[in-house]
């Protein structure tokens, strides 16, 4: 290479349409930065709507903190659990979560800013020495989501941890993560004996797993035909929410689930309290290290893979080849990066709640499929949820003539 101006300070090497596209990058950057421009933007009917979308966008992502804890306020004060049976005036509002009225009228007006309330209307104040009105307050769309669903509730309270990990970004992304409050709290992610941990450090994420699952279950069981196979094997099942929703559909299956010891005792606990008797069993073990068990014709993988690195999920899926029968099959439940339309949940959200954490990235269909080809399945294959925002599918075969690295 003539110069040598490889490594030192030379753009990137583009191909000619790629030199010319990013010419004209370069040049609209320039032009959103001239502050003239953007006066002039903001000015001109045309392009208006664009300055202030932009302009609006900016500060959402500014002013986004505040927004979530605004949220946690109506959780953590009940909010709307005391608006779940109507609407009421502000000061009633005010009496059930133990604010003044004036502090909870600015609550309010916050949460329905959001929509997560619904101003509607006023009335004129029930203390006839009082003049003027009070607000009506009710539930909005996304409260009322909020109320229909404990896990999500469970999740707002989760990341009080995270935020506290975020407090100072750049600190974290050059600590290369972990080492907070949520690698704690994920007490595996970066454990010397995953298998060794007891009862009192898997608890409380175990809980959160199983109020979450109950999110991705509903839509995987709606995506996937489970009474089809004799032997269903979920590896990393936690407390056996998932399992259990898959033994309602699929009613002569037999159910295994593999977790590390302490939290397959939960898993074992719950599924003998959901009455499936003889045809449900626990096996404790750290896929790190121990064989899974066999005779399972369907593996199941759900939200287990987007927490670990390349070289782990490699060894996992390889352990998941061995495990497997000639006709076998692998499915894949994942928040997945690149989904349309979502793509910040699976590279700006999971990109630092899994820095955070201390292991594993969001990655997409692609990347996903090339590692389940270099562990030896073949024919993967994507099928549709409802809600691929909340969670994708892939499914794979076992590849007939691959010998699994030992």
């Amino acid at each position: 290479m003539e110069g040598g101006a490889a490594g030192h300070g030379a753009g990137p090497d583009f191909t000619a349409f790629g030199s010319a596209l990013e010419r004209i990058r370069q040049w609209r950057d320039r032009l959103l930065m001239s502050p003239g421009f953007q006066r002039t933007a903001a000015r001109f009917a045309p392009t208006r709507w664009v300055a202030s979308r932009r302009e609006r966008d900016l500060f959402d992502l500014c002013a986004g903190f505040v927004y979530t804890q605004t949220l946690l306020s109506c959780v953590r004060l009940g909010v709307f659990e005391a608006l779940a049976n109507g609407a009421l005036t502000a000061s009633t509002l005010a009496a059930r979560i133990d604010l003044s009225p004036h502090l909870a009228e600015r609550l309010a007006r916050a949460a329905a800013s959001l929509n997560l309330l619904e101003l509607r209307g006023t009335q004129p104040k029930a203390d006839h020495k009082a003049c003027g009105t009070e607000l009506i307050v009710g539930l909005g769309p996304l409260g009322a989501a909020v109320l229909g669903n404990p896990a999500v509730v469970a999740m707002i309270e989760h990341h009080a941890l995270l935020y506290r990990d975020l407090e100072d970004p750049v600190a974290l992304l050059r600590s290369g993560g972990g080492g907070g409050a949520l690698n704690a709290y994920w007490a595996y992610a970066r454990a010397n004996d995953p298998a060794g941990l007891q009862d009192g450090r898997v608890g409380q994420y175990s809980a959160l797993m199983a109020a979450s699952q109950a999110l991705v279950a509903e839509d995987v069981v709606a995506a996937w035909r489970f009474d089809r196979y004799r032997t269903i094997l979920d590896v990393g099942g936690g407390e056996g929410a998932f399992l259990g929703a898959v033994g309602a559909v699929a009613p002569s299956a037999q159910l295994v689930l593999f977790d590390l010891p302490a939290v397959a005792q939960r898993g074992q606990a719950h599924l003998r309290g959901l009455g499936f008797g003889a045809r449900a069993r626990a096996v404790g073990g750290d896929f790190g290290r121990d064989a899974l068990p066999t005779g399972a014709d369907l593996i199941t993988l759900v939200r287990v893979l987007h927490d670990h690195d390349d070289d782990v999920v490699l060894r996992l899926l390889r352990a998941v080849r061995r495990a497997l029968p000639e006709d076998g099959t692998l499915l894949i439940a994942e928040p997945m990066a690149g989904t349309l339309g979502s793509e910040r949940i699976g590279d700006a959200y999971f990109g630092f709640y899994l820095l955070a954490m201390g292991s594993g990235r969001a990655r997409t269909a692609a990347e996903l499929t090339e590692l389940l080809h270099a562990a030896g399945f073949t024919n993967v294959r994507e099928p549709s949820t409802r809600r691929p925002l909340r969670v994708r599918l892939l499914s794979a075969r076992v590849a007939a003539r691959y010998r699994v690295p030992t």
